[in-house]
């Protein structure tokens, strides 16, 4: 059978716009609905997925993903006529009730939220597709069934945390023999994801976009200057849930509706709101530390006490929140579990693989197996790549190579002479990390490098890290983690041994930590022959590996894209496949 999933609600953001006119557009991001993809379900086998934004370019779109299911009906050779269900990653209908008080909120259910407004959107791309075919799936159970479907475990904690689902904001199950028992949910009111994206917004970023900055941000400040204000913030029980009383300060919908009441308190108890274009200074860096230590306390109380209550030695994370790679650290780091599992598309990109995952589960088996490197997206063949060399011919110079071997050994001498180069091979990442397909690559041993990057290329914030990505063979020799540990997802956060922090300034954090990436034979044979050869020419198999992309723009998924965005930022040099494309002088 064929399960097709998707996920976003293409009129929430519309709607709102309409409704609440003349907000700070930041606000606008106080919404549901945000990062719609497709995911394809071919007799229990993940085939194919991505995100919308990385066909539409508009990044973080939560417009219907037909460009997506487009691309994974293409993969797998179907037509629409062939999928037996569409499965989407939210289900309204059990709170229609909630939403019948005021005549905004009826509003909103009947045009976003309805499983008669998803229908819609389905017939307007596939007007002949049956409505009893397509099936809403609660978002924290299709995000539990992202991460515990593609564990490769029979049994374990499945825990989702987010901003919000459709009332709530983190659900605790237990997963056993391919069912779900919930456990416990805390509601939206008293939602760690929310707060994270309130303060997000209050410190000068964007709301459910920004939260990563503040992770990025944090090691530079000092909790403790803030630590009373979170600690009396957020209330841990003793039954693992938490409660977060500033939340339900907001009485009137429109309060409801931008968390006015809060956001007021925060004005008035934490610090002055900053606006985007001002200097960050010490008192912010001072909050984001905090915040971050807040969310790392939550997500220990939460897991610790549902691990200790169950005697579950496994745990599976999804959800925004789950993207938290110093939490996950933590998480780690505590010995709470025996093993923790991070499904890479934890955002809701990923509720689209979920959603069809929990479908697929009610009539049939799924593989359940450990989801590999998410290479699930596009790939372009030969002729695509000409095609679009073709277009640029008169900018670019263009050396082909034999192999993947000769193109290994030219990138990597171009990598320890300094220079930073953009690497597109194979398919396409799905969720939010380039894993070595759509990357940019440098030395992670050069001391002006990260700021070089980011200053060129990225052209984003000074204060953000990157990561680095590393063979498994030698990761144990630079990070602190032990010989042969897998990290494929480029999640989580470990610290860079002592000894070789000075050694490697463009990838250690100002706290010595890294977003650490592992690479092995079996998770993406082409980067770990490249890292190989960067091994044998540095002596390091290492790289500093950031997306392929500039701020405010999605990866770049296509060949054209590739050499646009080379030729409109300061990488050097761009391998596309086993072509090196440079910049023609003029």
């Amino acid at each position: 059978m064929n399960f097709l999933g998707i996920s976003g609600l293409e009129e929430s953001s519309p709607f709102k716009r309409e409704h609440w006119p003349g907000l700070d557009p930041r606000e606008y991001r106080i919404s549901q609905g945000y990062d719609s993809a497709a995911a394809l379900l071919v007799d229990g086998k993940l085939v194919a997925a991505a995100a919308q934004e990385r066909f539409s370019r508009k990044k973080h779109t939560g417009d219907f993903p037909i460009d997506a299911i487009q691309f994974c009906l293409r993969e797998a050779g179907l037509n629409i006529e062939d999928v037996d269900e569409i499965a989407h990653g939210f289900d309204y209908s059990p709170f229609q009730p909630l939403y019948s008080l005021d005549a905004d909120s009826s509003g909103l259910y009947q045009r976003v939220f309805s499983k008669e407004a998803l229908v819609r959107h389905v017939h307007q791309s596939f007007p002949g597709f049956r409505a009893e075919k397509i099936h809403p799936v609660g978002h924290h159970l299709a995000h539990a069934a992202s991460a515990a479907f593609t564990s490769g475990w029979d049994e374990c904690l499945a825990v989702v945390n987010d901003a919000m689902g459709e009332v709530q904001s983190l659900t605790v199950f237990q997963f056993r023999g391919g069912e779900f028992k919930k456990l416990r949910e805390i509601p939206a009111n008293d939602s760690i994801g929310i707060l994270y994206s309130l303060v997000t917004l209050h410190l000068g970023f964007d709301f459910n976009s920004d939260e990563y900055k503040i992770m990025g941000l944090a090691p530079y400040g000092d909790a403790e200057r803030f630590r009373a204000f979170f600690e009396k913030t957020v209330e841990l029980r003793p039954d693992g849930s938490l409660r977060i009383p500033i939340l339900r300060l907001n009485r009137s919908r429109e309060e409801r509706e931008n968390y006015v009441a809060t956001r007021a308190y925060l004005d008035e108890h934490l610090v002055a709101r900053r606006a985007p274009d001002a200097e960050i200074t010490q008192e912010h860096k001072d909050v984001a530390a905090a915040l971050q230590e807040c969310l790392d306390r939550v997500v220990l109380h939460v897991c610790g006490h549902f691990g200790k209550q169950t005697g579950m030695r496994r745990i599976a994370l999804a959800g925004g929140v789950a993207l938290n790679c110093t939490a996950n650290g933590k998480l780690i780091d505590s010995g709470t579990f025996d093993e923790v599992y991070i499904q890479p598309a934890a955002g809701d990109d990923g509720t689209a693989l979920g959603a069809a995952l929990y479908r697929a589960s009610l009539s049939e088996a799924v593989h359940n197996e450990r989801m590999p490197v998410p290479l699930l997206g596009p790939g372009y063949p030969s002729p695509c790549i000409e095609k679009a060399l073709e277009k640029y011919a008169g900018r670019i110079t263009v050396k082909p190579f034999e192999s993947l071997d000769q193109t290994c050994r030219e990138a990597a001498k171009l990598i320890a002479e300094g220079r930073v180069i953009a690497w597109y091979r194979g398919r396409m990442e799905y969720g939010p990390r380039a894993l070595g397909n759509r990357s940019i690559l440098a030395d992670p041993g050069h001391p002006a490098m990260r700021d070089r990057i980011n200053a060129m290329v990225k052209m984003r914030e000074a204060f953000r890290p990157f990561a680095p990505a590393c063979s498994v063979e030698q990761a144990h020799r630079w990070f602190q983690v032990a010989p042969g540990t897998h990290m494929p997802y480029m999640i989580t956060v470990v610290d860079v041994r002592p000894e070789h922090r000075a050694a490697l300034p463009a990838i250690t954090h100002v706290n010595g930590s890294a977003r650490l990436q592992t690479v092995s034979v079996k998770d993406n044979p082409d980067f770990h022959r490249l890292l190989r050869a960067v091994g044998q020419t540095t002596g390091r198999e290492m790289v500093l590996n950031t997306s392929f992309n500039v701020k405010g723009q999605p990866i770049v998924n296509t060949p054209e894209e590739a050499i646009e965005t080379f030729l409109g930022t300061g990488i050097e040099f761009l391998f596309l496949e086993n072509r090196l494309v440079a910049r023609r002088s003029s």
